[in-house]
């Protein structure tokens, strides 16, 4: 049976419920983190809370706790769930006002907070043999895309569209230029250099992004955070995602065409290996994965 964590409690899953005053679940007003844990360790856990913190301070939440009592909670609901691996999800709203109000100024409300976890599923070899096709669509997003905030109605549309045309993920292009998938970070290989759009408001700073970026640059590989035409796909060798859960993953096939040779390529494979040895040796407690 799955516990979770809410306001001060831990308990069954199916039994958690937030008001419907909730300004959560009236407004989508709060945010979220999602933290993988590897051999029951959280991953990257200091740049997870860094970015919630960032989050909920654009939003004005007060952040319910401190560093050390995340870690706290979170760690003790990794060791009473399934799973050596596990997908951490936690989330903060502004809290249950009395009226249903656009506005929130001046009303002192304690912040729901909400915490579960699931097993992180074995990858698909298929994927990493294959890798996935993609389509590009107009971003229709807000303005603060670097807001992890749980009003995530135009990605969920955009993935599903994505997946009504036969693929795994969206890619979104504003202005004419790409920024990142619908629930992924972006990366292009172009004559042996790894490009990135560069961190702004328009994209969320991906925290496996980021070490992605760290990996090559300890391998030597040349790499650029630099904006993106929406043409340059189409010129690209490669392409990738990356997400917390989904780690690195190859893009395959663009608006129906052909990637490159239609294959993963070779320094997907160099990043992916880089990173499952990170990762092992994360389990092995042989670093810290704080970054």
């Amino acid at each position: 049976m799955a516990l979770c964590y809410l306001n001060g409690e831990f308990l069954p899953l199916e039994r958690a419920c937030v008001p419907v005053m909730d300004r959560g679940f009236l407004f989508g007003d709060g945010a979220y983190e999602v933290v993988p844990a590897y051999g029951r360790r959280l991953f990257r856990l200091q740049a997870h809370l860094e970015r919630l913190a960032n989050s909920l301070h654009a939003l004005r939440i007060p952040n319910p706790l401190e560093p050390d009592a995340w870690r706290t909670l979170l760690e003790t609901l990794v060791q009473r769930n399934e799973g050596e691996d596990q997908s951490v999800y936690l989330q903060v709203t502004r809290g249950v006002f009395p009226k249903r109000d656009h506005a929130f100024g001046g009303q002192a409300v304690r912040p729901t907070l909400f915490a579960m976890s699931h097993p992180i599923p074995a990858p698909d070899p298929g994927i990493a043999a294959q890798g996935i096709a993609a389509v590009t669509l107009e971003d229709i997003r807000w303005a603060w895309c670097n807001v992890k905030a749980i009003t995530l109605l135009p990605n969920a549309l955009l993935r599903q569209q994505a997946i009504d045309a036969g693929a795994a993920e969206a890619l979104l292009v504003r202005e004419g230029r790409v920024l990142e998938g619908a629930a992924s970070n972006l990366f292009l290989v172009r004559q042996g250099v790894l490009v990135t759009p560069p961190k702004s408001h328009l994209l969320l700073p991906g925290i496996t992004r980021d070490l992605v970026l760290e990996l090559a640059h300890r391998a030597g590989i040349p790499t650029e955070e630099r904006d993106i035409p929406a043409g340059e796909l189409r010129q690209a060798d490669e392409l990738w995602i990356t997400s917390s859960t989904r780690e690195i993953v190859p893009v395959t096939r663009l608006d129906g065409a052909a990637v490159g040779d239609g294959r993963p390529g070779p320094l997907y494979r160099r990043l992916h290996g880089l990173y499952q040895e990170y990762k092992a040796a994360f389990r092995r407690g042989e670093v810290e994965g704080e970054g």
